[in-house]
């Protein structure tokens, strides 16, 4: 049994989680942290990470990035390993998850997805075969209109794994309406569509010379991130420190 203790346990994703965990036999959440008491949950709740005194094997952390330093702190005093899915982590933040890893394991990625992130493991071998090829990469990102920042994270992330296998070799151009030339072979061309309430929508294209070959990937509920959390939760249970990521719960399950 992996013992969970729900880092913003009262927002969606928490709310998600905690649903989810309720429904598998092999995990539990026995303690949650947020600030917010408008749920009633059936474990106890603290209102701040440091008061809690529940034993747990492992933290899975969905909050504001203004909670993380103490999350970090915790984790590190307790020994606890965390899953970080917080977003928007300052440059110092990240440089303290860096340090935390170094005392206590901590798994971050760019997206919880198991199917985005065995999508990012698929790439790295297409690539070997179709970029030599002469094939041209374009990434389109589609999300809801509330989404602020663009591209999305996990467009760069498709991008920078395409990228690693070529000794990052190709610029990402983000916007063509500017200039009135030719495509550069040694480019990533990645878009960016908001509207409605799209989940999350992403397509890498392979463009070559009278083919065109597309890895897609559709996100039709922020359950899928929920489930990648909770199969992250409980790979990190027991680990040493060091800094992980969805692709060694990937590797993990094969």
């Amino acid at each position: 049994m992996t013992r969970v203790i729900m880092h913003g346990c009262n927002g969606k994703m928490g709310q998600m989680i905690t649903q989810i965990i309720e429904q598998d036999s092999e995990i539990e959440i026995v303690a949650g942290v947020d600030m917010s008491d408008h749920i009633k949950n059936t474990y106890p709740v603290f209102d701040n990470i440091s008061k809690c005194d529940v034993k747990a094997d492992v933290v899975i952390d969905f909050c504001a990035a203004a909670a993380v330093d103490g999350l970090l702190d915790f984790c590190v005093d307790k020994q606890i390993p965390c899953v970080l899915c917080t977003t928007g982590l300052s440059q110092a933040q990240l440089d303290k998850v860096e340090e935390a890893s170094k005392k206590v394991a901590i798994l971050k990625s760019a997206n919880m997805s198991l199917g985005i992130n065995m999508l990012l493991e698929l790439l790295k071998e297409a690539s070997k075969i179709l970029v030599p090829a002469g094939f041209d990469i374009e990434i389109v990102e589609k999300h809801h209109n509330l989404k602020v920042d663009a591209p999305s994270g996990t467009a760069l992330a498709l991008a920078d794994t395409i990228n690693e296998e070529f000794d990052n070799s190709y610029e990402y151009v983000y916007d063509r309406s500017q200039v009135r030339k030719k495509r550069d072979g040694k480019e990533i061309g990645i878009s960016a569509v908001r509207g409605g309430t799209i989940v999350g929508d992403h397509d890498v294209i392979f463009a070559g010379n009278d083919e065109v070959i597309t890895f897609s990937h559709r996100a039709y509920s922020k359950a899928v991130f929920a489930k990648g959390a909770v199969q992250a939760a409980k790979f990190l249970k027991g680990k040493g420190a060091g800094k992980y990521d969805m692709k060694d719960v990937i590797l993990d399950k094969n």
